[in-house]
């Protein structure tokens, strides 16, 4: 099982320095990027069970300045952040790779994306979009062997 404790080391290793982490920058969540990843659908707002839905399930930690998500393949950190005074939220994204977090990306919500809705829509295809990244290589791997 995942060490919470070891969780907490990596999430602080990570936030001291997302630079060195993340080279290509935290991903802002706007408009224009909703659409690019087809979230924009109207009937996807209309059918509230399927907003209820999460493909996936994790543990929750719940600490005063964020909420760690974690299962045998993702650890998600929610961290609710006030940046010049203004709400936002940063999402950090990290593969389980033997027992040790992997941070693969970060995204930011502010303003009207910066509600639970949005925030989950947008982890929701992360998430798939890291598991369709890893199944490749892992096919690419397999091939090249």
């Amino acid at each position: 099982m995942v060490n919470p404790i070891q969780l907490e080391e990596a999430y602080n290793e990570f936030i001291k320095d997302l630079n060195i982490w993340i080279p290509d920058g935290i991903i802002d969540a706007d408009l224009k990027l909703l659409d690019q990843l087809g979230l924009l659908n109207q009937e996807d707002f209309e059918v509230e069970e399927d907003q209820d839905h999460f493909p996936h399930y994790f543990h929750v930690i719940e600490t005063a300045d964020k909420v760690t998500l974690f299962n045998h393949q993702f650890v998600v950190w929610i961290v609710p952040q006030v940046i010049d005074d203004v709400p936002c939220t940063l999402t950090l994204i990290a593969l389980m790779n033997s027992s040790k977090p992997h941070l693969e990306l970060v995204f930011s919500t502010s303003g009207v994306y910066n509600t639970p809705k949005f925030v989950l829509k947008i982890l929701r295809h992360f998430l798939s979009e890291v598991i369709d990244t890893e199944a490749i290589i892992s096919s690419i791997d397999k091939s090249g062997a």
